[in-house]
């Protein structure tokens, strides 16, 4: 995926305030790094740590579906809103381990419908052999933080038109 930088900085300070204003976040996922964002879908990595696991020592399913949560609120940030609204459903499926600690996986945020009060968000997640071991869905009520003074719509719309600046 082609990052823009415009939208990722958004998201990263969506999921900076995350961090802040959170209880569960920074305990639970707070080595979780934004590695990619553009209009409508963000992608993250996690390496393992112990808080992350069950007692057979994998990756735990209620790690996973936080990271359902997180990552659907942060695929509806990368649409420009800054209040990502409150989740309504949420549905995960672990077709198998998604590994142990040390292992780095990736996840992949798609924000695939956004209206005046709901938003649908689908979330993937690789190992390090890149196969899917979890999929998630997320829907959140965002009727509210439609009027967040902190929405940057318009302007993220406008950075992913224009061209990407080359390094």
């Amino acid at each position: 995926m082609r990052s823009n930088q415009k939208i990722q900085g958004f998201v990263e300070s969506v999921w900076r305030s995350f961090q802040s204003g959170s209880g569960l976040e920074p305990r639970l996922l707070n080595n979780l790094r934004i590695t990619g964002a553009r209009l409508g879908c963000v992608q993250f990595q996690l390496q393992i740590e112990q808080q992350h696991t069950n007692r057979l020592k994998t990756l735990h399913g209620g790690t996973i579906a936080s990271m359902v949560d997180l990552g659907g609120s942060l695929a509806v940030a990368s649409r420009g809103l800054f209040a990502t609204g409150v989740s309504t459903d949420i549905n995960v499926s672990y077709p198998s381990s998604g590994g142990t600690i040390g292992q780095l996986i990736q996840g992949e945020a798609r924000c695939d419908k956004i209206g005046r009060k709901l938003a649908f968000t689908t979330v993937h997640f690789t190992n390090e052999k890149n196969l899917v071991f979890a999929r998630g869905s997320h829907t959140k009520y965002v009727e509210l933080a439609w009027e967040d003074k902190a929405n940057k719509v318009n302007e993220l719309k406008a950075a992913e038109a224009e061209p990407e600046k080359e390094q």
